[in-house]
């Protein structure tokens, strides 16, 4: 397969290998998922900007096996931009690369990282977190159905705390909710409360919603998981391709969707592909946008 040599808002890339098939069941290249990644970084770029990045590389495709990276190569351009954070495990910085371009956004693509998965924080203030994530993980036969049931029982309890959520899709099985703060807030603030609100949720609906981490409670019910809320964790960010069969989409949601699901029962509402996303972001514009803007205040958690 031959290269291609292309110039991005006047940076020169070289493009490798463009034909390779990467999801095999549509036939998705490559070259399909830069230029997705390029259609669709008006919206995305900003919910990359500045946060350190963890990609999730499939050089061979989504049927082979793949690599989490957190360290910046080593090759990289030097326009592409990096920030050094301290890693307790490693005891030493890792030089995580933050995505701020569409050169860059590009240039990562090139390197087979389908998945973009991100801190909650900024990479320069890594111990002040601007969103709380509840990540809600079905357990079988439980589906994004039973997410959007938890979903709204959630938003109502936010609600009476004077918070607003935000949901997406998480792309794979799963529904994600987020907490945009925005205001001087940390980990050790924000991990507590989003626990507190799972276990009470979780003794409101015990049929339903778990908030133990334990595998053999899982069927059936909706894990919160709470723990993402940590300076070490990630989360698939918004907008990024998941490695599924086919090229799906973690997408925002409107409540309505997530009601309509949850009344309607049926899971195949909520996927939406790469396709589907450019339509709805030229139809609706960024439905996660306020989650970079929105200012709130994280009260003492729930009793």
């Amino acid at each position: 397969m031959t290269d291609t040599f292309v110039t991005v808002s006047k940076r020169k890339l070289k493009l490798t290998n463009t034909g390779k098939v990467l999801y095999p069941e549509s036939g998705f290249t490559k070259g399909d998922v830069i230029a997705y990644y390029t259609r669709i970084a008006p919206v995305l770029l900003p919910h990359l900007k500045g946060r350190a990045l963890t990609m999730k590389r499939y050089p061979n495709g989504v049927d082979s096996e793949f690599f989490y990276q957190k360290e910046a190569p080593k090759h990289r351009p030097d326009w592409v931009v990096t920030e050094p954070i301290w890693s307790r495990g490693n005891k030493r910085d890792i030089n995580f690369l933050v995505i701020n371009s569409l050169p860059a956004l590009v240039w990562i693509a090139n390197l087979a990282d389908l998945e973009l998965h991100t801190s909650l924080s900024k990479a320069k203030q890594q111990q002040q977190p601007t969103v709380l994530v509840y990540d809600l993980d079905p357990g079988p036969p439980a589906t994004i159905v039973e997410c959007c049931q938890v979903g709204l029982l959630l938003r109502e309890l936010a609600g009476e705390l004077g918070l607003e959520l935000y949901p997406k899709t998480s792309g794979s099985k799963g529904l994600q909710l987020y907490m945009p703060l925005n205001t001087t807030v940390t980990y050790e603030q924000t991990k507590p409360f989003a626990r507190a609100v799972a276990r009470l949720l979780e003794e409101r609906h015990p049929d339903l919603v778990l908030s133990n981490m334990r595998k053999e409670l899982r069927p059936g019910k909706v894990l919160m998981d709470w723990s993402q809320n940590d300076d070490m964790k990630t989360t698939i960010n918004v907008y990024s391709l998941r490695a599924r069969p086919h090229p799906t989409v973690s997408t925002p949601l409107t409540w309505d969707e997530v009601a309509e699901c949850a009344e309607q029962g049926d899971p195949d509402r909520l996927v939406f592909d790469w396709s589907d996303v450019l339509d709805r972001v030229e139809q609706h514009g960024d439905l996660f946008g306020d989650v970079l803007t929105r200012k709130q205040k994280l009260p003492a958690p729930p009793a």
